[in-house]
């Protein structure tokens, strides 16, 4: 199911990343697509709510998020709910295997006419026997001795099974990603509210400075007016960035099982924090061995190569025994142990084409599982490729919005100065109040692209569950 699901995820993070595309923000490649009108939603970015609503504002880490999404999680509850159906698969392919044994005891009262047996009727011999009574006590067993396609099936089974498993520990490793996504992506939006509420005090107390100077008539009417619109730009800058954080914090506790109208605060600040990955062969070692969905695809495989090898034996010989011991008579007190033993030796001479169409299916199947597995391979070495160039551009890009950032808030000191010396008008302050806002946007972005490229890397690899907590480095 994961596997499936693979394809939206690059879309999702696209459609919940960073607003500003100007900034650059590297985009993420993995995660679960955000649906659109129409669409139906990833079963990953849904949950069971667990637990009552309390009064008090939860304090909630990246941790205990993490740990709430792989527990409550709809994506990863629907993927155990198919490991629990592959087991049933595998016990339905190994009853064809086992011994089958039952009993019965009836007592019937029964009235013959013989004549209806084809009995001519003799005369002083009456045509109608009865009514008399038939008790039978009776087990039977019966045992398939050698059926080599039935032992292949079970086998395959066994190796969906195995598929299965896999296909969880994947599901747990998407539900890391979705879970960490939304949470750096509300630590994002938490960051731009106090961005926009520090730009919005800076407006604010400019725009009381322009009211002051102009009725002290040092400065015409249109710097006060241009401070006022500067100031109303950045309180609905404001608005906009508590809106989008309340609505990213509802997509998160959604995915996390939080009872429906929980009030909760990010416990957890995640600061940039350098990463340097292993050697490109290194991670693509590690990939190809721990990569939950790499060994679906193999155990996938596997399956098709013994359901095909199960196909072909259905031409063998089967052999098979059954046997049933009991008691029958008139009454219990009047009856007499009776047995049979039979063994069975089939031989398949002619079955309408059926074995052929089974063979041609299986072998299908079998190399749509290569191709799928080839396609893998490939696309595991481009994520991880791409997740490092993403990480190292990411890395860059922060080092350069940190300078950016702190040119420009330099600027608008140095204008501030200028505009209270009377040296200049308050358009320089409006422009670089306008930097600041631009830089402060890059930088947030730079950074939720650098954590969420880390945690994209641990999904490449196969390490997400382990690792994204170390990765993120979150105080």
């Amino acid at each position: 199911m994961a596997a499936m699901l693979l394809p939206g995820v690059s879309a999702g993070l696209r459609a919940q990343s960073p607003r500003d595309a100007s900034s650059g923000s590297v985009a993420a490649s993995s995660a679960v697509s955000m649906p659109g009108l129409g669409q139906p939603e990833s079963p990953f970015l849904g949950s069971v709510p667990s637990g009552q609503r309390t009064p008090e504002v939860l304090h909630l880490t990246v941790k205990e998020a993490l740990e709430r999404g792989l527990q409550y999680n709809l994506g990863l509850l629907l993927s155990e709910q198919d490991s629990r159906s592959a087991r049933a698969a595998r016990w339905n392919a190994l009853s064809r295997l086992l011994p089958h044994a039952g009993a019965h005891v009836t007592e019937t009262e029964q009235q013959i006419n013989l004549q209806a047996f084809g009995f001519p009727g003799i005369p002083g011999i009456p045509t109608i026997v009865g009514p008399f009574s038939v008790f039978d006590a009776r087990g039977s067993v019966s045992q398939s001795v050698f059926d080599w396609s039935a032992y292949k099936g079970f086998k395959s089974a066994a190796a969906s099974q195995e598929a299965v498993r896999f296909t969880y520990q994947d599901a747990r490793e998407l539900v890391v990603l979705v879970v960490g996504n939304a949470y750096l992506l509300a630590e994002a939006d938490q960051a731009r509210v106090e961005a926009a509420e520090a730009e919005a005090k800076t407006a604010q107390a400019l725009y009381e400075k322009a009211r002051d100077m102009l009725k002290a008539g040092l400065t015409p009417a249109i710097d006060e007016m241009r401070a006022h619109v500067e100031l109303q730009s950045r309180q609905q800058q404001l608005i906009v960035a508590r809106n989008e954080l309340a609505k990213q914090k509802l997509s998160l506790a959604r995915a996390i099982g939080l009872p429906p109208g929980q009030e909760f605060d990010l416990a957890t600040r995640i600061p940039y924090a350098p990463y340097q990955p292993p050697s490109l062969e290194d991670e693509l070692r590690r990939a190809y061995t721990l990569r939950a969905d790499y060994q679906s695809a193999l155990a996938r495989k596997r399956a098709a190569e013994l359901a095909l090898k199960s196909a072909r034996a259905e031409r063998y010989p089967t052999i098979a025994f059954s046997g049933d011991y009991g008691d029958i008579g008139l009454a219990p007190g009047r009856s007499h142990g009776t047995f049979t033993a039979a063994g069975t030796l089939r031989i398949p001479i002619f079955e309408g084409g059926r074995i052929r169409a089974d063979i041609l299916a299986a072998d299908a199947a079998l190399q749509r599982r290569q191709s799928e597995l080839d396609d893998l391979r490939a696309k595991i070495d481009q994520q991880v490729r791409t997740a490092r160039l993403d990480l190292e551009a990411a890395a860059d890009q922060v080092q350069v919005a940190k300078s950016q950032l702190d040119l420009a808030q330099q600027t608008l000191a140095q204008a501030q100065d200028r505009f209270a010396a009377g040296v200049a008008d308050n358009l320089e302050v409006v422009q670089a109040q306008d930097a600041v806002a631009s830089a402060n946007e890059a930088y947030i972005s730079s950074l939720y692209s650098h954590n969420v490229a880390k945690v994209l890397l641990a999904r490449a690899v196969g390490v997400a569950e382990q690792a994204v907590t170390a990765y993120l480095g979150g105080k």
